[in-house]
């Protein structure tokens, strides 16, 4: 059966921060999800955790300044000291909540910019990051999204980020799929999952849901959810699927989707 996670930086948004653990933990999920802890010390997150009985299963490692519309800088040419400055702080955090996979992001490239310079800081910058996760047994994972909710975004195809993990070449370097982005941008979802679950040298590590068009719960749009949720588990995914989306009205209100799946 699936395990979901609760995105607390989507979901539970009626709450304060540090209510939405307890919150999540209600509602009958056993790992939450967020964007980015840095806001807190990690000793405070970790005690909610333990407070709520919850996993920590994914945050994102510093964006750059995400206030600026900066959407990560492992790309960006002329950043990589800050890049190596914010993935330290993130396995600082990780050791403390017990986090084992880390999200990446790339960042957003201009039409004039040199795209092939910008791929290799991404491999260099991810072959750092890979490299001192492993020694602490941590996964990093990039994710590609689309440009519908962030124009410009630098990894966009799944079978590109594929690519990526197979070129650095190690086992802790996967791909986090967002099926809400791949319907966006390529749809067959399906056959997306079955082709790339368990590449070698890559694979999927981590799978993020929505509903399509609207972001909203997995039951409303055009993605046959259930089906996926089969898919999944026939594929031998035995990793979190985290609910990275934001509720149509008040989060537990929406989780009639979810009541099943827990049963």
């Amino acid at each position: 059966m699936p395990r979901f996670a609760a995105n607390l930086s989507m979901m539970y948004t009626e709450f304060e921060f540090t209510e939405r653990f307890a919150a999540a933990a209600k509602d009958g999920f056993k790992g939450v999800e967020y964007l980015f802890p840095y806001d807190y010390a990690a000793q405070t997150l970790r005690d909610l955790l333990d407070a709520h009985g919850l996993e920590q299963v994914l945050f994102n490692a510093p964006p750059g300044n995400w206030a600026q519309n900066e959407r990560g800088i492992a790309s960006l040419p002329g950043r990589e000291d800050e890049f190596k400055q914010g993935f330290d702080l993130a396995l600082e955090y990780a050791r403390v909540l017990g986090n084992r996979t880390l999200h990446v992001m790339a960042g957003l490239i201009q039409p004039d910019q040199d795209r092939e310079k910008h791929r290799a800081v991404y491999l260099s910058n991810l072959a750092y990051a890979a490299l001192l996760a492993a020694r602490e047994g941590i996964t990093v994972v990039i994710e590609p999204i689309n440009t519908r909710d962030i124009p410009g975004y630098f990894l966009n195809r799944q079978d590109e980020a594929q690519e990526i993990c197979a070129e650095v070449g190690v086992e802790n370097l996967r791909v986090q799929f967002d099926i809400y982005h791949c319907q966006i941008v390529e749809g067959d979802v399906a056959s997306k999952l079955k082709r790339d679950i368990s590449r070698p040298h890559a694979g999927i590590a981590h799978i993020q849901i929505a509903g399509v068009p609207d972001r909203h719960e997995p039951d409303l749009g055009e993605v046959n959810y259930p089906y996926l949720f089969q898919l999944i588990d026939e594929l031998g995914y035995q990793g979190w699927i985290g609910c990275e989306y934001r509720p149509k009205a008040q989060t537990s209100a929406g989780l009639s989707w979810l009541s099943a799946w827990i049963r």
